[in-house]
């Protein structure tokens, strides 16, 4: 019985995301079901073959190498961060000064027109595949190991010269990813095989969400992609250029910290004055736990697992997935409780595997702020519930379509 309420759940996210998009009648449902038929088929390939995981696992190690070399700049600068959290994960240190490295590497990409290059082939690759513009697929790609932040900020070219709408579409995507740099933390508090299979699985519910949720049609002159030098202008030398990213990204990272520590002290000052009024059970949390309860249903639970999944998951809208993740860690790992089932690890740890929070939806507006024009950035600033909707139902989807494998 639970299994059919599972496979019901994929459509029930689905036909939530129908009901409230901005413009029905544009929805290419070819596009969307090609998505989501490809994604369906990762999930049971990641949960039942060695070999799929195999392969996720050697493109992540790729790019943590990449980012692995970052820590000698900041242990240079600042070796107490990285000790500190008693040895346990670093937001700062783990996703935010890496970008110091990742985002500069990928503008020097871009510049020797290598990036464009591959931008080109794997985004026409992509289209064709899953219907969507030639920028939009590689997008997925990109961000499914560079993170919101990073992937945004290293597209600026691109974002300046597509439209609010097209924008709009990656922001709505941009609440789905993770960030190479940190898949190492999750995979030491989670089981990391299920950490990887979510990432993919998660940037194909990101296409399809956003499909939905933002239809968007564009002309073949507007499915283009911005290369470094396509332009009649002299090039910038290349260590003035270089100086130049490099700043840009020190400007984005305090941009980012700034918001993030906002984001989450706001949410705290809400709860502590909600128990000045004597309601300290009605917490962020536990409201959004709530509100997540049917939906934990639907992924194929009792009702008591189902509420206690539920209140996991508001926790990780409210705050992050990292909080979650060492509240669970003990148990998860130790196949304990709750988690002695393996259809509860595996739902739960897809969920958890993304950066879907109010935390997000500051980070990407104010990496939007520093990237593209007033307009573009007010356009989608007013339409920050649509953010969380998408980033809540391609959680929502991901964890649906790999449960239905695992029980």
């Amino acid at each position: 019985m639970l299994i059919v309420v599972n496979l019901m759940s994929i459509a029930v996210f689905i036909l939530l995301a129908y009901a409230l998009s901005n413009d029905r009648k544009q929805i290419r449902w070819r596009s969307v079901f090609t998505v989501l038929g490809l994604e369906f088929f990762l999930a049971w390939f990641f949960t039942q073959f060695a070999a799929g995981r195999t392969v996720v696992l050697g493109a992540a190690n790729l790019f943590n190498w990449l980012v692995s070399a970052s820590v000698k700049g900041i242990a240079f600068a600042f070796p107490e961060w990285l000790t500190s959290n008693d040895g346990g994960p670093n937001f700062v240190t783990a996703a935010l000064l890496p970008m110091l490295l990742v985002v500069p590497l990928f503008d020097i990409l871009t510049y020797v027109g290598f990036l464009p290059w591959l931008i080109k082939w794997a985004g026409l690759g992509l289209s064709k595949l899953t219907g969507q513009p030639k920028f939009e697929a590689f997008f997925s790609i990109e961000m499914m190991f560079l993170g919101n932040t990073d992937v945004l900020a290293v597209s600026k070219r691109q974002l300046q010269v597509m439209s609010a709408r097209r924008n709009m579409t990656l922001a709505l995507m941009s609440m789905s990813c993770v960030s190479a740099a940190i898949i190492g933390s999750y995979t030491q508090m989670v089981p990391g095989q299920y950490v990887l299979a979510a990432i993919p699985l998660n940037i194909l519910g990101a296409i399809a969400v956003s499909a939905i949720l933002n239809p968007t049609r564009i002309s073949k002159e507007e499915d283009i992609v911005v290369q470094v030098g396509e332009e009649k202008e002299k090039r910038e030398p290349f260590f003035s250029f270089l100086s130049g990213s490099i700043l840009s990204a020190g400007k984005l990272v305090l941009m980012i910290a700034a918001t993030v520590i906002a984001f989450v002290s706001l949410g705290e000052l809400m709860n502590q004055l909600l128990g000045i009024l004597g309601l300290s059970f009605l917490t962020l949390e536990n409201i959004f736990g709530v509100i997540m309860f049917p939906f934990a249903w639907l992924l194929g639970f009792s009702v008591s697992d189902a509420f206690h999944l539920a209140q996991y998951m508001g926790t990780k809208l409210v705050t992050n997935e990292f909080v979650v993740m060492g509240e669970i860690s003990k148990d998860m790992l130790a196949q304990k409780g709750l988690f002695a089932n393996a259809h509860a690890r595996i739902v739960l740890t897809v969920f958890l595997t993304s950066f879907a929070n109010f935390g997000t939806i500051g980070m990407i507006i104010a990496c939007f702020k520093g990237l593209v024009s007033q307009a573009k950035n007010d356009y989608i600033a007013s339409r920050v519930p649509q953010m969380l909707l998408s980033g809540v139902l391609v959680s929502l989807l991901s964890s649906a379509m790999a449960g239905l494998f695992v029980w």
